[in-house]
């Protein structure tokens, strides 16, 4: 049996869920990276980050390619990239709201005093 739409998206959105796979991402939008400027970039210990690659690999949103002694990882699509820029517009709207809702609740509790 098949799985569906709302399942399969789920489960992506799951291997979306760790920050290094984020800052993975974010870091790839600017084009090809080798491991060595991840873990400068990111400086998490590089058994994480390997562990963090190898689940964005084998979900197929990065690809790997060895140059030399180099290993180079880039996005797999642009889809990612847009996709990423929609969550920053997401967060961005968000976060703007909740700080227009604090300021109304700063302004209603100075009128209540």
């Amino acid at each position: 049996m098949p799985v569906p739409l709302y399942q399969a998206k789920a489960e992506f959105f799951r291997m979306l869920g760790h920050p290094v796979r984020i800052r993975v991402l974010e870091l790839l939008q600017d084009g090809p990276m080798p491991v060595r400027d991840l873990l400068t970039v990111i400086e998490v210990e590089p058994s994480a980050l390997s562990q963090q690659l190898a689940v964005l690999r084998r979900s197929g949103i990065v690809t790997a390619a060895r140059e030399g002694s180099t290993v180079v990882y880039e996005l797999a699509g642009g889809d990612v990239a847009d996709l990423m820029r929609a969550a920053r517009r997401i967060l961005t709207e968000m976060l703007s709201g909740r700080k227009e809702l604090l300021a109304e609740l700063r302004e209603a509790e100075v009128a209540a005093r």
